[in-house]
């Protein structure tokens, strides 16, 4: 299992334009990705600025398929002037869960 861990932090101010823009993504992913297993979307609740993600993928083409999707473009249109810092990504090889 490949896992995508997304740091993002909006402007002060822009706090609802990241979100409504992690919700869009959110939202394409639950209809259009069968190879993203888990797809989680959070806010800080220390740092309303800080957003993450977190997100479960069965393979290589699939983390493709969803780094190279519409979604993930419109987010990075939506927020262009909202974020206060590139977006933090760390790719990473899962070694263990816990799951349901």
């Amino acid at each position: 299992m490949l896992t995508i861990t997304a740091v993002i932090r909006a402007k002060a101010g822009h706090e609802e334009v990241v979100e409504r823009a992690l919700r869009a993504v959110i939202a394409e992913v639950k209809a259009n990705e069968p190879g993203t297993v888990a797809y989680f979307v959070s806010r800080s609740r220390d740092d309303p600025t800080v957003f993450t993600t977190f997100e479960r993928f069965e393979d290589e083409a699939a983390m493709t398929r969803h780094n190279d999707s519409r979604a993930v473009a419109d987010f990075v249109a939506a927020t262009s002037d909202s974020l206060e810092d590139p977006v933090v990504l760390h790719a990473c090889r899962e070694l263990d869960a816990k799951l349901p």
